[in-house]
Order: C-alpha cells, then structure tokens, then sequence
C-alpha cells in the first residue's frame, strides 16, 4: 500500500510540474531551478524509464542551451507568448477545445466536459488559472489531484474506482487532443523549449495511460 502510495504522490507530482509550466512564463528564478541539482535529479529519475529516456533526454538538451541563449528569460517569455497567447494561424494554442470537433475553434462543450470531472470529483479549479476549463495547465492540475484521491480512499475498491477514473480521464480529455497540440508545438517552436516540454509530457501520458490499463487487470 505504501508503494501505491508513494507512485500515485511521483505521479501527482509530475502532472502538477507540467501544469505549472505550461501555465505561465517562466520567471528568472523559475529558469535557476531549471539549471539546478533537483531538476537535475528529477529528469534523472524519469529518464530511467526506457519510455521517457529518449524525451528526456531532449528536454535537457533544451535546459542546456538555455544557458548560452542571449537573454534567455526574455526570449524564453515571448516563446510562450508566440505559441500560446497568439492565434491558431501561428501559435499552438493550449485548449482542448481548438483540437476536439471539427471546427478548430474555442467552444464551450470540452470546458463544459471538464467541470463536470471537477464537479463529480469535488477538485477545484485553481484560482491564479484564470483560464477556461479545457486549458491544458487546468487538465493538468486536475489529473494531479485524481492521482492523490486515490490515495484518499477508504477501501482498495474505491481506490481502484478512482484509477480506473484517471485512465478515462487521460484516454478522453488528454490523448484525445495532446498529440495535435504536440505536433503544433513541434512546427512552430523554433528553440524547442516548450516543444520539447509537451513530446515528454505526450509520452508520459501515454506511458500512464498504459500504467493505469495494467492496474484493472
């Protein structure tokens, strides 16, 4: 049990460090973080898994160079601005609702979809994501604090309940759109930065998604 515990905390921990990322630009003390020993530590970790080696390592890759780009907080704010506050012509906008359908456009059912997951699970939206429900940081956030319910419950039962939740919840308000947003990311971020953020966030999903298949079993 306390094995189960401790996974579904790492797991927590991972989904949250994305929404974050994704949320917001990256301050100054932000990007010393990044180039420090526990981020250091951290990629390490993850890059054990032979599923998340190859995307780790690319993600390093585009810590490292951070260090020798000129003005790198700045160029680094106006990478976020251009591929997520800009439009879809140019940037990768991160909603679901610019992916799901047949319109490409923001509409209100996948928002509409996701507080219903808040509401049957009584998980808030957290206030500084002053952002539709469908935004990826809001997903996110959401499938960190899934992760910790399940080590909430009374009874193995209800924790399974909640595990088998989270692979829906991955399978039909993550995978369904995150890989589009990906290759998005991939075209139009020229340094590689966010891109390379998103392919490791994609292949922890899926690796997740495949986790959570092996706990029904």
């Amino acid at each position: 049990m306390q094995e189960f515990i401790a996974f579904n905390e790492q797991r927590a921990e991972i989904y949250w460090w994305m929404s974050s990322l994704l949320a917001r630009e990256l301050t100054a003390e932000d990007m010393e973080k990044y180039h420090g020993g526990e981020m250091y530590t951290f990629l390490s970790g993850l890059g054990m898994t032979a599923e998340l080696k190859q995307p780790v390592e690319e993600f390093r890759d585009a810590i490292n160079r951070l260090k020798t780009r000129e003005d790198a907080q700045l160029e680094l704010a106006a990478d976020f601005c251009g591929l997520f506050l800009s439009t879809p012509k140019s940037g990768a906008l991160p909603y679901a609702s610019m992916y799901v359908g047949e319109s490409g456009l923001l509409n209100d059912k996948p928002a509409q979809d996701m507080l219903e997951w808040m509401e049957k699970y009584d998980i808030a939206q957290r206030k500084e994501f002053n952002e539709p429900a469908d935004h990826i940081a809001v997903e996110l956030d959401f499938m960190g604090n899934l992760s910790i319910l399940a080590n909430q419950q009374e009874d193995q039962t209800k924790a399974e309940e909640v595990m088998q939740a989270q692979q829906q919840f991955i399978e039909t308000m993550l995978m369904n759109w995150l890989p589009a947003f990906a290759k998005d990311c991939n075209e139009r971020d020229k340094f590689g930065f966010y891109s390379a953020a998103v392919n490791l966030l994609a292949a922890f999903c899926k690796l997740d998604t495949a986790y959570l298949a092996g706990e029904e079993q």
